[in-house]
């Protein structure tokens, strides 16, 4: 049967809706933790708020919004919980990575609608044996954040070739084993996936290279720009929100303190200087990914683009880090209590800020060689 793609006409400055989202995420933010995963009341608010359809294409019914609203959006929701907004990420740039199959797979994926919530473990894993039609899999995928409730999981693999591709796989192909048990970011549901020589057919794969070059020109903006100019954002983005969240709590409780000699704690200059440092730091860090975010939307880059937008997004990882490490200190014994939202912050950003994409040792090499390249053409 033929399923027609959905005639939707869009805004690509519409964002996912976060203020029931935020509410929920808000009030589950402990259980969210302790349970490893996200509540079924909190799924069904990042499901309604739009998150899965924001980077999916038109003709089936998605948004194809910004990479500025998915930006704010998710910082807005990281404010609340980082790992709710971790996961509203994920399932928001899978639909850019899904949108890359062929057309019997996005018909199959998307012909009832754009709202699918889709995990993704997209290294390299598994062992991948090439067979008419398509591909077996066998092995497992670590880190498929919020697997327990997506209907779909893409794996990455290395098939016969060798060539790097990635494969869509659907929920009752794997089986979930309960592998995540992380000191931060504890809610995200970043468990495994096992596939016992599963067939996957050859529209629902394709080849890691299409993703990286992006699509082709004459498409939305959101799909036309090179992977690597918005995979980072991916990751930062719950990391802005929740150091904006842990600035806003700290305040709140030192603006009322009384310290061990009677003074009050706003007065203390040591007190300033964090919350002024740290507040520095988290409006640098989001100028960086807002100017990121605002190439990315403009739909092409050049080289130093494609340079600069892995620094910036692990930079802004180390901003924010250090914004959440001085406000963790300068918060005392109270910050350290298990129940408190700077103590979660505090996990939570360092957690995501050891990210494999957000290691600035590992981007400033592409980035300095740009620069010395382009300073001895100049000479």
């Amino acid at each position: 049967m033929t399923v027609a793609a959905h005639p939707v006409t869009t805004d690509a400055g519409a964002a996912p809706d976060t203020a029931g989202l935020r509410a929920v995420a808000a009030r589950c933010a402990e259980r969210t933790e302790q349970e490893r995963r996200l509540p079924a009341e909190v799924v069904e608010a990042l499901g309604a708020a739009g998150f899965a359809r924001h980077l999916v294409p038109a003709r089936w019914g998605g948004t194809e919004g910004s990479f500025r609203a998915l930006l704010d959006a998710v910082a807005e929701v990281g404010e609340s919980c980082a790992s709710t907004a971790w996961n509203a990420a994920v399932h928001a740039i899978l639909g850019r990575m899904v949108s890359h199959l062929p057309e019997q797979g996005l018909r199959e994926i998307w012909g009832e609608g754009p709202d699918e919530l889709f995990a993704g473990s997209i290294a390299p894993a598994g062992e991948v044996t090439e067979v008419d039609g398509g591909h077996r899999l066998s092995g497992r995928w670590p880190f498929a954040s919020g697997v327990d409730h997506a209907s779909w999981t893409l794996l990455g693999a290395m098939a016969p070739g060798p060539e790097y591709r990635f494969f869509m796989v659907p929920r009752a192909h794997y089986r979930i084993l309960d592998s995540w048990t992380n000191v931060g970011l504890g809610g995200t549901g970043s468990n495994s996936v096992l596939l016992d020589d599963v067939f996957v057919p050859g529209h629902l794969s394709y080849p890691q290279a299409a993703l990286m070059a992006g699509a082709a020109a004459g498409q939305a903006a959101c799909r036309r720009v090179p992977f690597k100019l918005v995979n980072g954002l991916t990751f930062v983005a719950p990391v802005l929100g929740a150091a904006r969240g842990a600035l806003r709590s700290s305040a709140a409780r030192l603006a009322v303190k009384t310290e061990i000699n009677g003074g009050a704690a706003r007065a203390n200059p040591a007190v300033q200087t964090a919350l002024a440092r740290a507040g520095a730091e988290i409006d640098a860090a989001q100028l960086l990914l807002e100017r990121a975010a605002a190439v990315a939307d403009g739909g092409a880059a050049g080289a130093l683009e494609r340079a600069r937008a892995p620094r910036d997004f692990a930079f802004a990882a180390e901003l924010l880090g250090a914004a959440v490490d001085r406000l963790f200190r300068i918060g005392g014994a109270r910050s350290q209590t298990t129940s408190d939202p700077v103590q979660r912050a505090w996990r939570d950003v360092n957690c995501a800020a050891g990210h494999a994409v957000l290691q600035f040792g590992s981007v400033a090499g592409v980035f300095t060689t740009h620069l010395m390249d382009g300073v001895h053409q100049d000479v």
